[in-house]
């Protein structure tokens, strides 16, 4: 097996280790298996998971977010009618589940709904105000002082 070594990058870029396990993991995850997904992205931070669990109802699907990870899961109990049905051929899959979505910081999952067949798990990517960007300025001539609390002036005084 292959191994990436991303330690050329970690040297200049500082708090990514989570990045580089995340991506060693889905290097090592097969693509592919059940059930089939589509992970979707609309606008700069809407993003959709689709999967197709045809069969499943709400009660059969269980959807947690924990510490930046995604995990839809889904399990079917047989029916006491099927039990007594004997198949020929069985094409239709009746069985449970679990995938995982590595989520990004400040992913949240908005809402999730059941449609046609079709589980929908829209998220979204907000970042805090004290995370975005902002503007530092620029002042010139000689760094001041440490500023001094306006009591901290009166108490030496």
């Amino acid at each position: 097996m292959t191994t990436i070594d991303f330690s050329p990058l970690l040297r200049s870029m500082i708090g990514f280790d989570r990045l580089s396990n995340a991506l060693e993991t889905a290097y090592r995850t097969e693509p592919g298996g059940y059930p089939p997904y589509n992970v979707e992205v609309s606008g700069e931070n809407d993003y959709r998971v689709t999967m197709a669990v045809a069969g499943f109802s709400e009660k059969d699907l269980s959807i947690e977010a924990k510490e930046n990870i995604l995990t839809v899961s889904g399990s079917r109990t047989e029916d006491e009618e099927q039990q007594d049905t004997r198949f020929l051929y069985r094409g239709i899959a009746n069985r449970s589940f679990e995938r995982k979505f590595q989520l990004a910081d400040y992913v949240r999952v908005v809402e999730a709904h059941l449609e046609n067949g079709l589980l929908h798990v829209q998220l979204r990517r907000e970042i805090p105000e004290a995370m975005k960007p902002r503007k530092i300025e620029i002042r010139g001539g000689q760094p001041q002082e440490r500023l001094v609390n306006a009591t901290e002036v009166k108490a030496a005084a």
